[in-house]
């Protein structure tokens, strides 16, 4: 029988995956409008989400749980100009946000330990996103019309990071 932890990070798994397709979308936009910086950041993003699916998938396995990928909904690939795209990678931050703080909850209400652990991570992991595309969104509108103005920022600020020891597993690592 599947726990309902185990259940709902399933779902999860699906957010995590329509959050990778969003951000490539995303990325696309910048490309076509010559922000390289801006794309390359947003490609890392659409990485650094599929990473957090697969990280759920090594968890449900590891725990003999089972896999179920759902199916995700395409995201949206029309944006007007450099602010929308941030906004809308906000927005789905925050919505992760309360999808993980959910997740804790089912684990911490069924005292399923193990799984509380595993969120942890996560929980750091969210506040880290919104805060970095809460200042992205500042820099955007500041700068809106002055794309060398964000392409510099984000090179300087949001370049490739280096990669966090803590971070789960990955199911395909």
């Amino acid at each position: 029988m599947t726990s309902r932890f185990a259940a709902q990070l399933n779902t999860q798994i699906g957010e995590e995956l329509a959050a990778h397709q969003q951000y490539i979308a995303v990325a696309a936009h910048y490309d076509a409008l010559t922000m390289p910086q801006a794309a390359g950041f947003f490609f890392r993003q659409a990485r650094e989400e599929r990473d957090h699916a697969m990280m759920m998938i090594r968890y449900l396995l590891d725990t003999d749980e089972a896999v179920q990928i759902p199916a995700v909904d395409a995201p949206r690939c029309d944006f007007d100009g450099v602010v929308d795209p941030v906004e809308l990678a906000l927005a789905q931050e925050h919505r992760v946000t309360e999808q993980i703080y959910a997740l804790t909850k089912i684990a911490r209400e069924d005292d399923d330990f193990a799984a509380e652990q595993f969120m942890q991570w996560f929980i750091k992991e969210q506040v880290e996103e919104v805060a970095t595309m809460d200042d992205l969104l500042a820099v955007v509108r500041r700068s809106e019309d002055d794309v060398n103005d964000i392409e510099a920022y984000v090179e300087r600020e949001l370049g490739a990071g280096e990669t966090d020891p803590t971070a789960p597993p990955v199911a395909d690592a």
